[in-house]
């Protein structure tokens, strides 16, 4: 994955100062949950394994923060559409108040809402700092540390200490606190000269085997059986991360010794086959046939230059920074990939790789003396080295005067290629790191232009009409220089300046006018409850805190600074309270922006034809390296190909995987942890209620039965939920309503939740509603959900068809990123009646509904809002209504008489009959052809029909195809960026999928041959043991409080009792090789009745029903 000057989202951004880092979130994070985000969850929940495994990768991953959609077993990369796919690199694909009548602030700004505090602020009284454990000074020194400074930290908690190893200098920050989720991270500056990927390759390249782990792929092994709650790499464009977590201590530091082996004892700078496989090498099976290009971080990149934002992105950031090392692509171009030599590659890890140019963190409740003697067995066996200053970042010099670029992206032949333009305006902000007083304003300056759908920039933009979506995305700080992006995509060509010109004039009337007070209130009491909720979802606090860190500590600051957020927050409002935000704001839109002679505008142009050009370019490369050759050479390339491959398919040695330090079973709980659940009944509504501690915060969830909708109605779903949140009431402008949810709560979501339910035949299909609020807040939150279920008014034609078209665009989008995702629904939606419906609401008939919709608005509106009125009025009623709740003791009792007069003001209708859903797609393979260099090749069946039982060994097998079999056969010798395999044990639905794959056909005979490998399969006890453990470590993954009410919600929503939940562990930790043998008949079923779909290039699909004629029906996406 790649991000652009630096995830989870996916996975929490690392940034130069935490409060930008939220700042930025919180607006990316609302738009994800009301369009991308939102549609993922009903498309594929579908994929989602098995209720353990749900709550692992979705049902707390979507926390009220709005974490990212992911597919099980193979995170995604999402990014909110508003913004560019951010540049990192991952080895893996990868949740006494005031009276109900809505009354805005007064406009006399002397203080922001103090609602969202949930920690003490500096003018309370400040209780002493608890005592962890630490290390002495003389301990420090014996293990080869000297302490550089120490700080606690309030805001998060922790007991922070600077060490410096005294031999090599290398920097440690040990923070120590009660969190059970230890993590452990090194960073290196990396910063490349061109364009090859060295950092990328070198990133995937050290985890594949080392001095004491001599196997294949040590990650792997640790991916099958550690209890780890975080496990990757990341490539930034100017440095490398590795970080790992886990809850269990034991677990926690095999995982940081097989990682501190990895990055300084690696296999690969002796090993060229690791830099073919990973890099790239050619390929040739017989001196007859074409050479082509392998390796997984070349075809990774191919994936990423076929997607338009990803080529914005590139090309904003190169021409911002022409001088710099972000003027190449650390992720590598593929066309410039094939040029990185061995030697190369070596050298940038003798030169990078060393303790000198590292950073290490440690955070959790881990003995902080444990952490300095693994360090120190390391450390002590090298010398300083002249790394810090040969990696130094050096800024770039500021133009002095705008540049303009143009460029093409590859786009699918027909359509209006006319209206298909994108435009963004980027400025570099500074020659230097800004100071952190004027880094908050300008994060909090970001998040007032862009941060909500009421946000004045992006507001104006989608109004105008210009275009379909933004791109750019506002503030982007996690490089040495801050940037500025802004502009739209679906653009007319003659409207190209329109969009400049609007952007300009926007922003000369904010400096000119200022903010409305009620937005700054909103926006700041939006991040003040972020900051302070810290809720990172699934994705390690720890770790989300390291990142932070790390934006100032690589570029030689300090690194406490990030993490502390409480005063310069209370200076800015001080500032703001005492000055006025006019005088606070507009001198920053003045200077950094309008008055910026720094200005790259990036124009990019729809080019049809530049897929098949480069496909043709990149043969004809292939074809004269070929002919260059002599028979000899030919027949030597012909053995090296063989030879890495017979190498990636043989098995390590036993005596090499008893090296990887692993877990018994004995270290593994008999029982599943239990959320505290009382399910009681209010007014003859369901309710449940979690007694968690939740620091001050309510969090709830009301959910709706959707049984009774038409089905006709259920593409208007998705823009249902996004009306209710994007459109007015009678007495509220959208605008003020939106600002009214910011000031009052920490937020509101709203989106539909449909799965199987094993044993029986009507899917589980429902409207949930999200929210929450701080213990003052409790009675304006649901008085805010009622107003947004029955108040809001769908009259607004113009913003609907806003919806519709950035919908469209959205779609459009993951059909070239995530079209496994779309593969996966489409699977679904031929095998089961819950996958029918969540296809319609997410899928490719989604799409096909939007492009259809978009030319209706206008004709046919009147009935159009008559269906979304329809749709409240079916949905939203007392009967078939659940209200779950998490919070402590002390809020829960307090919430009962707001959830009480809450459910009082709910409609009442008559029983209204299910609707038949007992419907689903012909069982035909489906070619979905779209303009890309990689493809995305599923495969699935229900093996319920074929008479499999559900046994919880399922999920052991399951886990344990994707991580070899799956793994070796279309990653690591097929060069795919990852295959993975995924049983929903509520449909029944097995199924297989890769991201992008090179091949298509080849894919599918792995998949096929699954059966084999089963039935030839031997494994030992240790294997075995550690496949369980691996298993377990989904099932137990770490959940934050409001995650655990939220998943027992959900099994109490699908009939999951606490014995079912016993008997599958205990069916887990007794799986045995007998399980494994048979599984085999469930493979064979799916192998001979399965169903095909794959997002491809129409050249692999011409050539696919060439070898097979017919094979694959095809519909042309793009």
């Amino acid at each position: 994955m790649w991000c652009r000057g630096g995830s989870v989202d996916t996975l929490g951004s690392p940034c130069l100062f935490v409060l930008i880092v939220y700042v930025k979130w919180i607006g990316k994070r609302r738009e994800e949950k009301r369009s991308k985000a939102v549609m993922e969850r009903a498309a594929l929940v579908r994929c989602l394994p098995c209720s353990s495994v749900l709550c692992r990768t979705y049902l707390h991953s979507h926390s009220h923060a709005c974490r990212r959609s992911s597919i099980p077993s193979f995170p995604t990369y999402s990014r909110p559409s508003s913004s560019f796919p951010r540049r990192r690199s991952s080895r893996l694909l990868p949740s006494s108040s005031s009276p109900p009548h809505f009354r805005t602030s007064s406009n006399r700004f002397s203080s922001f809402s103090p609602r969202a505090v949930l920690s003490p602020s500096p003018s309370s009284s400040p209780s002493p700092p608890p005592a962890f454990p630490q290390v002495e000074d003389e301990v420090a020194l014996k293990l080869g540390f000297q302490k550089v400074s120490e700080e606690f930290i309030p805001e998060c908690k922790s007991k922070a200490v600077l060490f410096r190893h005294i031999k090599t200098g290398a920097q440690v920050m040990s923070v120590s606190n009660d969190d059970e989720n230890k993590v452990f991270g090194i960073v290196f500056r990396t910063p490349p000269n061109d364009s090859t990927g060295i950092p990328h390759i070198l990133e995937h390249s050290v985890l594949c085997g080392s001095r004491k782990y001599p196997l294949k792929e040590p990650f792997v092994e640790l991916l099958k059986g550690s209890l780890h709650t975080f496990l990757n790499a990341f490539t930034y464009p100017d440095r490398t991360c590795y970080p790992v977590a886990s809850t269990n201590s034991k677990d926690f530091y095999n995982l940081v010794d097989v990682y501190l082996d990895a990055v300084f004892f690696p296999r690969c700078v002796e090993d060229f086959q690791i830099f073919q496989q990973e890099g790239w090498h050619f390929e040739l099976n017989d001196p007859s046939e074409d050479i082509t290009y392998k390796g997984v971080v070349f075809n990774e990149m191919k994936g990423v230059y076929s997607q338009p934002d990803n080529i914005l992105g590139r090309a904003s950031q190169q021409a911002l920074f022409p001088d710099t090392t972000y003027g190449v692509d650390s992720g590598g171009d593929p066309r410039v990939i094939p040029k990185l030599t061995f030697e190369e590659f070596k050298e940038f890890h003798r030169k990078y790789y060393h303790p000198s140019n590292s950073r290490i963190w440690f955070y959790g409740n881990d003995d902080p003396k444990e952490r300095l003697r693994i360090l120190s067995e390391y450390l002590d066996l090298f010398d300083s080295s002249l790394a810090p200053e040969e990696s130094r970042i050096e800024p770039q010099t500021l133009f002095s005067k705008p540049v303009r670029i143009v460029e093409t992206y590859p786009a699918g032949e027909g359509g209006d290629l006319k209206k298909k333009h994108m435009v963004c305006l980027n400025w570099l902000l500074s020659d230097k790191p800004l100071d952190l007083e004027t880094e908050l304003a300008i994060g909090f300056l970001n998040h007032l232009l862009l941060g909500t759908p009421a946000s004045p920039l992006r507001k104006i933009l989608l109004e105008s009409g210009l275009g379909d979506a933004i791109v750019g995305g506002g503030v982007e700080d996690e490089l040495l220089q801050p940037q500025f992006s802004i502009g739209m995509k679906g653009v007319s060509e003659d409207d190209i300046h329109k969009v400049e010109e609007l952007v300009t004039s926007t922003l000369q009337k904010l400096a000119e006018e200022g903010f409305d007070t009620d937005a700054i209130e909103a926006s700041m009491n939006t991040i003040e409850f972020s900051l302070r909720e810290n809720n990172t979802g699934s994705f390690p606090r720890g770790l989300s805190l390291m990142l932070q860190s790390i934006g100032k500590w690589i570029y030689d600051m300090n690194p406490f600074e990030p993490l502390k957020y409480e005063k310069p927050l209370q200076d800015l409002k001080s500032r703001i309270a005492k000055e006025g935000p006019k005088s606070v704001f507009s001198p920053l839109i003045e200077k950094f922006i309008l008055n910026n002679p720094h200005k790259v505008t990036v124009e990019m142009q729809p080019d049809p034809e530049k897929a098949a050009r480069e496909e043709a370019t990149e043969k004809d490369i292939l074809q004269k390296v070929k002919t260059s050759m002599t028979t000899e050479d030919l027949a030597e390339l012909t053995r090296a190909t063989h030879e890495l491959r017979l190498k990636q398919e043989t098995p390590d040695p036993p005596e090499a995987l008893k090296t990887v330090p692993s877990l018994s079973l004995r270290d593994i709980p008999k029982e599943p942890s239990r959320v505290p659940t009382e399910v009681g009944d209010i007014n003859g509504v369901k309710v449940l209620q979690h007694d968690l501690f939740t620091n001050d915060v309510l969090y709830t969830e009301i959910v709706f039965n959707m049984n009774s909708l038409k089905q006709e109605l259920l593409p208007l779903v998705p823009l249902f939920c996004q009306s209710l949140l994007e459109m007015g009431t009678k007495d509220l402008t959208f605008v003020q309503l939106n600002q009214l949810i910011g000031r009052k709560t920490g937020g509101i979501s709203v989106y539909p939740f449909t799965s199987s339910v094993r044993g029986k035949e009507d899917p589980c299909s429902h409207m949930v509603v999200r929210g929450k609020a701080m213990a003052g807040c409790i009675e304006d939150l649901y008085d805010l959900v009622n107003s947004v279920l029955q108040d809001v008014q769908f009259t607004d034609q113009q913003r609907f068809k806003q919806f519709v078209s950035q919908s469209r665009a959205r779609m459009e989008n993951r059909l070239r990123g995530s079209g496994h995702g779309i593969a996966a629904a489409r699977m679904d939606a031929k095998l089961n009646a819950a996958g029918w419906m969540s296809e319609k609401m997410g899928g490719l008939s989604y799409l096909e509904f939007l492009r259809t919709l978009e030319e209706r608005v206008d004709q046919d509106w009147v009935d159009i809002s008559s269906s979304l009125e329809e749709i409240r009025k079916s949905i939203f009623s007392k009967q078939g209504c659940l209200v779950n709740v998490t919070a402590d003791r002390k809020n829960l009792a307090n919430a009962e008489k707001v959830v009480s007069k809450f459910v009082d003001l709910l409609p009442t209708r008559s029983p209204i009959a299910a609707t038949n859903r007992n419907f689903t797609l012909p069982l035909t393979n489906e070619a979905i052809v779209i303009p890309t260099q990689v493809n995305y090749v599923g495969k699935a069946a229900n093996i319920y029909d074929v008479g499999y039982q559900l046994n919880g060994s399922a999920y052991v097998i399951s886990k344990y195809i994707s991580n070899t079999w799956l793994w070796d056969r279309v990653r690591v010798s097929g060069g795919a960026y990852g295959g993975f395999c995924d049983f929903d044990t509520h449909s029944g639905v097995f199924s297989f999928l890769s991201y992008r794959d090179p091949n298509l056909l080849k894919t599918l005979d792995v998949y096929d041959g699954t059966g084999d490998f089963l039935r030839e399969l031997q494994i030992d006890d240790d294997t075995l043991t550690k496949a369980i453990i691996g298993t377990i470590g989904d099932v137990d993954a770490y959940q934050l409080p409001d995650a655990k009410g939220y998943s027992s919600m959900l099994r109490y929503l699908l009939g999951i009792t606490e014995e079912e939940r016993q008997r599958r562990r205990e069916e887990i930790l007794s799986t045995s090789l007998k399980d494994f043998k048979n599984f085999t008949d469930a493979m064979e079923a799916v192998k001979n009745k399965g169903v095909v779909v794959a997002v491809a290039s129409p050249e692999d699909v011409d050539a696919a029903n060439k070898d097979h004629p017919d094979f694959f029906q095809v519909k042309k996406a793009l």
